[in-house]
Order: C-alpha cells, then sequence, then structure tokens
C-alpha cells in the first residue's frame, strides 16, 4: 500500500480547488444563461417551469462548489499550519539537544570544580597542621630555653647586648642607603625588659616573638609579615586598640619592617605603640621613657 504524504496531499487539494473553481465559473455561466431564457419566456407568456426546475438544480450545484472549496481551503491552511508547527518542534528539538550539551559541560565543570575545592581543603588542613606542629615546636623551644640552669647566664647575656640586638636599624644621615639586618634571636631579650619594666608580657606573645624572630632570620618575611598582621588584628578585636599587649605587637611587627629596610613603616609603628603606652601606661611609666628615648635614637628598644 502506498503511503501518502502530505506533500501529495496538498498538491491533490491544490488540484482540486483549480478544477473546483472553473467547474464554478462555468455553472455561473450556464445560470446566468438559465435566468436570462426564463425572463425571456416570461415575457412571451411561455412555460417556465423547466428552465426554474434546471435553475435550481444548478444553484444547489454552486452551493456544493462553493462548500467544497472552502473545505479544501480549510485543509490548506491546516497543512500550512502543520508545517509551521513541525518547525517550531524542530527548532525546540535543536534547543534542547543544545541545552543537553551545555549541561553535561556544567557537570563536568562542576566535577572539576569540586575536585579543585576539595584538594583545596585537603592543603588547607595540611597546612593548619604543620602550624600547630610549629607552634608546639615553639612553645618547647621556649620552655627549653627557660630552664633554671641557663637562665641566670641567659639574663645577663640578654643585658649586655640589649643595646646592640635590639637597635632598629634605621640608617644615620651620612649613609649613602638602607642596610637591612638580619633579626637576631637574641632579640626576645626586650621582652625580658617589658616585664622588669612593670609589665608582664603575655607568654603566647613571646612564643610568637620567638616565632616571628626564627621566620625572619631564615629571610621568610612572606610569613613573619602576615604571622604579626593576624595576630595584631586578633588582638585589637579582644582587646581593643588601646592595649599594652597590642603595642607590643607592633613593636614586634615594626623589627620585620626594620629588617626588611622599610624603616617609615617601622617608624610609624613604634610611634602608635608609644602613644598606645601613654594611654595605658601613664607618662611616668619606665616602659614610656625606655620607648621615647629609643623613638629618638632610631631604635627598638621599647620593643616590650
Amino acid at each position: 500500500m502506498t503511503t501518502v504524504t502530505q506533500e501529495d496531499i496538498t498538491s491533490n487539494t491544490k488540484t482540486i480547488i483549480q478544477g473546483l473553481e472553473t467547474l464554478k465559473n462555468e455553472h455561473h455561466q450556464i445560470l446566468n444563461g438559465l435566468l436570462t431564457s426564463m425572463k425571456s419566456i416570461k415575457r412571451e407568456n411561455g412555460d417556465t417551469n423547466l428552465t426554474e426546475e434546471k435553475t435550481n438544480r444548478l444553484k444547489k450545484s454552486l452551493e456544493t462548489i462553493e462548500l467544497g472549496l472552502s473545505e479544501a481551503q480549510v485543509m490548506m491552511a491546516l497543512a500550512n499550519h502543520l508545517q509551521h508547527v513541525e518547525a517550531e518542534k524542530q527548532k525546540l528539538r535543536a534547543q534542547v539537544r543544545r541545552l543537553c550539551q551545555e549541561n553535561a559541560w556544567l557537570r563536568d565543570e562542576l566535577a572539576n570544580t569540586q575536585q579543585k575545592l576539595q584538594f583545596s581543603e585537603q592543603k588547607v588542613a595540611t597546612l593548619e597542621e604543620e602550624k600547630k606542629h610549629l607552634e608546639f615546636m615553639n612553645e618547647i623551644k621556649k620552655y627549653d630555653g627557660n630552664d633554671p640552669q641557663t637562665q641566670s647566664g641567659t639574663e645577663e647575656k640578654e643585658q649586655d647586648q640589649s643595646t646592640q640586638s635590639l637597635d632598629l636599624g634605621f640608617p644615620d644621615d651620612d649613609e649613602d642607603g638602607p642596610q637591612p639586618e638580619v633579626l637576631s634571636p637574641s632579640q626576645p631579650s626586650a621582652m625580658a625588659q617589658a616585664a622588669s619594666g612593670g609589665y608582664e608580657i603575655p607568654a603566647r606573645l613571646r612564643t610568637l616573638h620567638n616565632l616571628v624572630i626564627q621566620y625572619a632570620s631564615q629571610g621568610r618575611y612572606e610569613v613573619a609579615v602576615p604571622l604579626c598582621k593576624q595576630a595584631l588584628e586578633d588582638l585589637e578585636k579582644t582587646s581593643g586598640h588601646d592595649h599594652p599587649d597590642v603595642a607590643t605587637m607592633l613593636n614586634i611587627l615594626a623589627l620585620v619592617y626594620r629588617d626588611q629596610g622599610k624603616y617609615k613603616e617601622a617608624a610609624n609603628l613604634l610611634n602608635d605603640a608609644l602613644g598606645i603606652r601613654e594611654k595605658t601606661l601613664g607618662n611616668d611609666h619606665p616602659a614610656v621613657s625606655s620607648c621615647t628615648a629609643c623613638i629618638t635614637h632610631g631604635g627598638s628598644c621599647c620593643t616590650q
């Protein structure tokens, strides 16, 4: 059995419409002729029954032809609409295929991003563990350094070297340029001077000071500076800006800047620390007097 396609139906419908249009015109011509004959017969008082019967049949045929034409035109309009719907359907299918491809690509990107995120989280966890280990090792070193057998000798050595080891290192006016010095592990003696000046430095700040000295002596300023800034930010959040611990942290950061040759930044930090000590400890406190004298001479002996 032969399958009739939509194109065949459309073509046949157009042919039928043309035939019906021709037949309609012929019927109109015949009907006009009959009507003319009927008028002539009536003028002659003749019998018009046969002519009227033919006229009625022609009118019925014309109505049938016009009905067929209307149905054919409806079929053509429906065929055009179906073609339009089919085109829209094909367009939507193409969009669905494209969206499926984009969705697959987005799934791949999401999987890759999740893998990167997991790797980053693992790396952060590893770094946190390393940080805790370093803090623990530095605590051990701090307690080992405070052994009673060596404490007296260490204090005497710190007193002899306090001026040289804690010098901020600002260049004199006759120097050609900045000569940065590497921070020495002996610089924690400044912390001991602070305690003797009437202000007790917390143990965690001593540990942090030693850790910063270690990083700076290795030239790892990219670790030492953020460590100081983070500790300073935490202190300001918990204790406020005007607190002796904040001043101590500012002095530690000034030492690191001094070692990098950033003398202007170091001086600004020292002035800020001096202002905090004047507010919290009073102008007559030994720590304030020591810090003022050291800033005047470009030193860092106010590191308490």
